[in-house]
């Protein structure tokens, strides 16, 4: 994770990165076996949301959005070229397969391209769309803004101290 001369940046930061970490699983099981999973509870209301319509651009598609594909847009926003599924897979924190399917969804709302490899026709690489950046661009500045407004009571120690401590635990975060 880069470094930031601004403890604010690196807070926020590495709780962007331990966000995108999947550590042990709950012991509900897989994803989908949880009551609360997937709208189960309350005929399919959780917290009186019905699906994504109408929801913001990054959710859109359904099953396949929210926070992952929020994940991906800073992912590919951070890098400094566009980036391989597998890449991406390793910045979000998913397998393969599901780096796969959110690249795909995330073509089909306008969100992300495709384009060629210039080192290897055979594969392609996946860059932000005007759209996608806007996305991303927002909601990292509504990130950083909540970190200051939480870091306000904190000596410009303790935001020093509290970056390198965050930093060094989602760096050290597993992955598995």
């Amino acid at each position: 994770m880069p470094e930031s001369s601004d403890p604010t940046d690196a807070i926020a930061a590495a709780l962007a990165l331990l966000r995108g970490r999947r550590g042990p699983r709950p012991p509900w099981g897989p994803p989908g076996e949880h009551p609360f999973a997937r709208g189960r509870h309350h005929g399919g209301d959780v917290h009186g949301m019905r699906g994504h319509h109408g929801g913001p651009p990054w959710a859109a598609g359904g099953r396949g959005g929210g926070p992952a594909r929020l994940r991906l847009l800073e992912a590919l926003a951070a890098a400094s070229t566009p980036l391989s599924v597998g890449e991406i897979a390793d910045a979000v924190g998913v397998d393969q397969p599901r780096a796969s399917r959110l690249v795909q969804q995330s073509v089909e709302v306008g969100l992300v391209q495709r384009e060629a490899d210039p080192d290897d026709a055979r594969r392609t690489r996946v860059a932000l769309t005007e759209q996608g950046a806007m996305i991303a661009r927002r909601f990292r500045g509504e990130r950083r803004d909540a970190v200051a407004t939480a870091l306000e009571g904190f000596t410009d120690a303790e935001r020093g101290e509290l970056a390198r401590l965050l930093t060094k635990l989602a760096e050290a975060w597993p992955q598995d």
